[in-house]
């Protein structure tokens, strides 16, 4: 959802993450990532776009966890 919600494709988060479209595709269908850095590089170059991760936790809604675009201040 993160990366949608950016309109990126795979190949435009492997690049912002410094790694390989291939494991940006293995991630996403659940697959072993071979390491915890890996997923931070993923997680860092989202946060970095916008991407806000939300953890479960007593919000609106059904409370699952999730993620959304920061709102940009200014015009």
């Amino acid at each position: 959802m993160a990366r949608a919600a950016l309109e990126w494709n795979a190949s435009q988060l492997a690049a912002a993450a410094g790694v390989g479209v291939a494991t940006v595709n293995r991630f996403e269908r659940g697959g072993v990532v071979t390491t915890e850095e890996t997923v931070t590089k993923l997680r860092v170059a989202l946060e970095e776009a916008g991407v806000e991760f939300i953890p479960a936790g007593p919000y609106q809604g059904d409370g699952g966890a999730g993620a959304r675009l920061r709102t940009r201040s200014g015009g």
